[in-house]
């Protein structure tokens, strides 16, 4: 069963020592195995560490990306919160 995640949650995980989190569109996934293998370097998984990276991920992936290495790195999904 997925794991729920709350925006605070995925941001508390925002370095590869407290497990590497980020966030496509309300999915969320663990980043700190696949880190070093990245094309585009580590840098810039870094940066969007404990962050929503949908709009960075879509500018440079494609649909075939998420596909292949999604079931793998998902943790669960964003739950979606109250707004007041």
């Amino acid at each position: 069963m997925s794991e729920s995640f709350t925006a605070k949650q995925v941001a508390e995980h925002k370095d590869v020592d407290k497990g590497l989190y980020i966030i496509i569109d309300s999915g969320v996934y663990s980043l700190e195995s696949f880190v070093d293998e990245h094309p585009g370097g580590a840098k810039i998984l870094k940066r969007v560490g404990g962050k929503d990276a949908s709009k960075q991920f879509w500018k440079y992936h494609n649909e075939g990306v998420l596909k292949k290495y999604g079931p793998k790195l998902k943790v669960g999904d964003l739950k979606e919160e109250a707004k007041l």
